[in-house]
């Protein structure tokens, strides 16, 4: 479509949202194909581009087949309907996925072999002594726990179940002795040896119970080298499916996978146990409809025909032909191999915090300053600590919290428990439809109802999407409220690998408004008045437009007007529209947007004064920043919400003031910093295309590596401090800095 700048709202001046998303998939994909990052960081990207193009399959593309199958014709931001983007997102991944697997065999298997490690990925190349290791792992350890399936008149298609690993076979019954299992480079020509009616179908899931990599005995060679071998078990099942259907000749094996619609679908006004519901709903996923079909590109016609039909797979662009293994995701696992740290990137130590680095409690280095935190670069431990430390206080008389994603062994809820132990009083707002967390979060749910806490499943309608923290406890001088709001979620182990940023203040207005805030979401009551969290859906819509109108007004009478945003996607209609009104208007626009970006950047007469720059790199970008210029007084917000339909209409979420000034430059840092990045960044032109700046002649500027540096850095300055005799408190894990 054409750019029409006289219309900020035209369709034609907007990106479509899933092929927005499939270009940040791309990025990601980029990483994979760097050679100046090591080795395995590679291997690790090439196995994110694989596990995020499954749930955008599972959820994204499977909502825009139901669109299709209800018969949804209304268009979308940038005037696509359901089946045009459909058919957009077919030709689009069809092209990336022929990039992962070129990026695959031609360039990560060689690299992988010149160091000596080999991935066997056709069981016919193994030699005689690594086919006996492999034949004797099968029998010990996997063909006790596989259920081989054949289909016939009194058998019917098993169910698939989504995301797994398949064998499919063209079996019939036997006519002369002998193993039955045909080689991959004869499977071809066996199979035409078969006709329609003398053959069955038949097949048996790849058990996720045993590790799909399986290391052979490792071999020095001639030179003193060490050559270090794996196979994966499809491939280990595959060459022993003759031991599986003993009566049969094996004519074609093929490894097969699928997508089903995952998204789950829950009339919450009807549902009178939100908990029994979701659980339902659960169980429903492995029959959702099949909306991406994987296949060996070698694959027998027959057996893809009888996947097809009993699939229901009505669209050949649903097919995906794949040369090479299945599901790449298993990368993370080869990622994880020991022996090969020489080809990571070396661990990063999260710093302490620096206004926590002290003996004192950390309520009072709260009551001090407000604590600013930056986590990765900095460690997560100061929020354990918060609940940990309140749950054992005698001072604490209640501890309140929003969970939308915890770890597996999240040290959160347990200092919950123990508070509820402790006689404290605990409220959690656990979102149980927080997506693909939702089996874990009901399991924390259960657990701490049944410790005492009093657990609240969210609200009707809406997901629970803020981070915030309140201690209560009663002191000297009163009642205080100790507050923690950030960007990210409470969950320990994705604050090693997400960068975000947290506050803890014991300012009044944000105690009051943190209650405020529980009470609204555990009761009906909503209060009159709040000082300074920004909530959506209430008023966050409003409150963006207003601020960027703002600049518009500051503009037009010749005050400084600037707008930086850093976010993880951008895709409201009414956002974009304003942001271009204001980039007509002279204000200057820098937005850092990891992912989804609808709005077309640098476009004459409509986004000439936007910028828009997107970082994928070692962690994962997930903090959201917003600065105003304010005529010269510039305002800073953090906050939990992205600038999207859903976060700012459909969820609960928070947006917070920061008025501390030294944690505002520290904002104001991170923002610069981000914007001058040059390795990791790259920059939309205004055909909405991602390219990375032109290095030759520049400083590399790194802003991950920069910031893991100043932390490193603050953490020296501090131990010095320590030598001069002060004392200071010092985590476990940085005694030896």
């Amino acid at each position: 479509m054409a750019v029409n700048s006289k219309n900020v709202f035209d369709p034609g001046n907007y990106t479509n949202r899933e092929l927005s998303w499939l270009d940040f998939d791309a990025r990601c994909l980029n990483e994979a194909r760097d050679h100046s990052e090591p080795l395995f960081e590679r291997l690790k990207f090439l196995s994110i581009t694989a596990s995020n193009l499954d749930e955008f399959f599972t959820v994204r593309v499977a909502s825009l087949k139901d669109q299709v199958n209800a018969g949804y014709q209304k268009k979308d931001i940038a005037g696509m309907t359901a089946q045009q983007q459909l058919t957009a997102i077919s030709e689009k991944t069809h092209n990336f996925m022929n990039l992962q697997y070129s990026t695959y065999n031609r360039s990560i298997l060689p690299s992988l072999r010149n160091q000596g490690l080999y991935v066997i990925s056709e069981h016919e190349k193994l030699t005689d002594e690594e086919a006996g290791f492999v034949d004797e792992y099968f029998k010990s350890n996997v063909y006790p726990v596989l259920t081989p399936v054949a289909v016939d008149s009194s058998r019917p298609f098993p169910l698939v179940l989504n995301r797994t690993l398949n064998i499919a076979a063209l079996v019939k019954p036997k006519k002369v002795k002998g193993k039955g299992v045909v080689s991959k480079k004869h499977k071809k020509a066996a199979g035409l040896e078969l006709t329609q009616g003398n053959f069955e179908f038949a097949m048996v899931q790849v058990p996720n119970t045993l590790p799909r990599i399986i290391e052979l005995p490792t071999e020095i060679l001639e030179n003193g080298k060490t050559q270090r071998v794996v196979i994966l078990l499809e491939e280990i099942i595959e060459r022993n499916m003759g031991l599986l259907f003993a009566n049969y000749e094996i004519a074609s094996t093929h490894v097969f996978r699928i997508m089903r619609n995952a998204d789950l679908s829950i009339d919450e006004e009807e549902a009178t146990d939100l908990l029994l519901e979701i659980k339902k709903q659960l169980k429903q996923r492995r029959w959702g409809e099949v909306v991406r079909l994987e296949v060996e590109d070698t694959i027998d016609k027959r057996l893809l025909k009888v996947l097809r039909k009993e699939l229901h797979i009505e669209s050949k662009e649903d097919v995906y032909r794949i040369n090479g293994p299945l599901d790449l995701t298993f990368l993370m696992k080869l990622y994880k191999m020991e022996g090969f740290d020489y080809l990571k990137t070396p661990e990063y130590i999260p710093q302490p915090v620096p206004a926590l680095f002290n003996e004192d409690s950390i309520f009072d280095c709260i009551r001090k300053n407000d604590v600013f935190e930056t986590v990765p670069y900095e460690t997560f431990d100061p929020v354990v600590r918060l609940i940990r430390d309140a749950s054992r206080d005698p001072e604490t008389l209640a501890i309140k919290i929003t969970l939308y994603r915890v770890s597996g062994n999240s040290p959160i809820v347990k200092a919950l428990e123990e508070a509820t132990i402790n006689g404290k009083d605990v409220t959690a707002l656990v979102e149980l439809k927080a997506r693909f967390d939702e089996e874990n979060n009901i399991q924390w749910a259960e657990r701490l109802e049944k410790a005492g806490c009093h657990v609240i499943y969210g609200l009707v309608g809406l997901k629970t999407h803020s981070k915030i923290a309140l201690v209560v406890r009663k002191e000297a001088d009163g009642i205080r409220r100790y507050v923690h709001l950030a960007t990210g979620n409470y969950n320990d182990s994705t604050a090693k690998q997400y960068t975000d940023l947290g506050v803890f203040t014991c300012r009044p207005e944000f105690g009051e408004d943190a209650s405020n805030f529980f009470n609204m979401i555990s009761g009906y009551s909503e209060p009159e008045n709040w000082n300074e969290l920004i909530l959506a859906p209430l008023w966050l819509r409003k409150w963006v437009l207003k601020k960027i109108r703002k600049e518009i007004e500051n503009a037009k009478k010749g005050l400084p007007a600037t707008i930086t945003a850093k976010m993880n996607s951008l895709c409201d209609h009414e956002v974009i529209g304003t942001l271009y009104e204001a980039s007509q208007a002279g204000v200057k626009i820098k937005l850092i947007v990891r992912g989804i970006c609808c709005l077309r950047a640098g476009v004459p007469k409509l986004s000439e004064n936007i910028e828009v720059r997107s970082i994928v790199g070692y962690f994962l970008e997930h903090a959201r920043i917003f600065r105003f210029e304010n005529a010269g007084e510039p305002e800073y917000y953090l906050g939990s919400a992205d600038w999207m339909p859903r976060n700012l209409d459909r969820r609960i979420e928070i947006v917070f003031p920061v008025h501390d000034k030294e944690i505002q430059k520290r904002l104001q840092h991170i923002l610069e910093l981000e914007l001058s990045d040059n390795v990791k960044a790259s920059i939309m032109d205004e055909n909405g295309e991602y390219h990375h700046p032109d290095l030759r002649g520049r400083k590399h500027i790194n802003s991950q590596i920069i910031q893991c540096e100043e932390a490193v850095k603050r953490t020296k300055k501090l131990k010095e401090s320590l030598k001069s005799g002060k004392k200071l408190f010092v985590p476990r894990e940085h005694k030896d800095v």
